[in-house]
């Protein structure tokens, strides 16, 4: 590419509270995976937050004159896939874990995605961070024909989305400034996010067998001097048996005598300690006794380092990635 280097986007922190007032905007916060877009006028490549390419994970975005007119851009949005009519962060990391690109053809059809876009930061060889959202979302429109890939995210005002989305149970809601800049590798409270529902990345530290397959996962974190904290035990969610069985082969060079906690759980019989290398998506109601999950439900594998899922042990809150 020409200049346009993966840049770490903007975040939102989070809030209890939905700030009221004509310059706040509410938007879905779709449960899917974080993807910028960058266009330099000769090729298309796409980056998670991470700096990880994922340019031949989604390839209905790379001919990008289907759905942009702009010589050159860079787009920020999230990549989501449905299921029952609802994202499903499951689903999309069917895609997004692709490990063989040879798979993303036969993947196209059977997990569809869709590029839910909500702003722009560089067109037409100019940088467009220091313009405020309103306008920003206005080039959008210009730049951006909408297609079976690719939407614009509306604005809605905050409470009256923040209720719709409990009804559906949905992850939650953005709130943003509409006079906010673009603050590349930053957050403040000019972008606020508001959850339905509550979830960490996590590592596994055990896991138990029935049968010879795992079924239940002991889940840490680690606190700021290093240790590796127990906390909580999910059986539940979105895996299925397939799931299970290749998580059984996955853990096997893992294996380890010592339990990796500094604390213990509270159930350790027949557990089968791992080295903390495996991390996952978890999906919670509350933190409750000191820093464990209430109703903890695994999403899904995710590829995220073991050593950056740190407990905010000040705040007694999941950690912020």
């Amino acid at each position: 590419m020409l200049n346009l280097e993966p840049i770490v986007p903007f975040e939102p922190i989070r809030t209890e509270l939905i700030p009221e007032g004509p310059n706040w905007a509410g938007q879905v916060k779709w449960d899917g995976v974080r993807i910028l877009t960058y266009y330099d006028g000769h090729e298309v490549r796409l980056f998670n937050r991470k700096f990880n390419e994922r340019t031949f994970h989604y390839l209905e975005l790379i001919n990008i004159g289907e759905y942009c007119s702009a010589d050159s851009i860079i787009l920020d949005g999230e990549i989501i896939a449905l299921k029952d009519g609802k994202p499903s962060f499951y689903e999309v990391m069917k895609r997004d874990g692709i490990k063989k690109l040879s798979n993303v053809d036969v993947m196209k059809k059977s997990i569809p995605i869709t590029y839910m876009i909500f702003d722009i930061l560089y067109v037409n060889g100019q940088w467009v961070t220091s313009s405020p959202l309103d306008e920003r979302q206005r080039l959008l429109r210009e730049v951006i024909k909408t297609n079976e890939y690719v939407q614009l995210v509306d604005n809605f005002e905050a409470k009256a989305l923040y209720e719709a989305i409990k009804k559906q149970e949905m992850e939650g809601i953005i709130i943003k400034d509409l006079t906010s800049t673009y603050l590349i590798n930053g957050k403040d409270s000019r972008w606020q996010k508001k959850k339905f529902y509550r979830d960490v990345i996590a590592v596994v530290g055990g896991v138990t067998l029935r049968d010879n397959l795992v079924n239940s996962l002991l889940l840490g974190l680690y606190d700021h001097e290093g240790g590796f904290r127990y906390i909580g035990h999910a059986g539940t969610g979105r895996l299925t048996q397939n799931d299970w069985r290749n998580l059984t082969e996955r853990i096997r060079p893992l294996v380890q005598k010592n339990m990796p906690f500094v604390n213990k759980p509270p159930r350790i019989t027949n557990t089968v300690w791992l080295q903390p290398k495996i991390t996952a998506k978890i999906k919670f109601a509350e933190w409750v006794d000191g820093h464990s999950l209430r109703q903890p439900s695994i999403q899904a594998f995710v590829d995220v380092p073991a050593h950056q899922c740190v407990l905010e042990l000040s705040k007694g809150v999941p950690p912020k990635f």
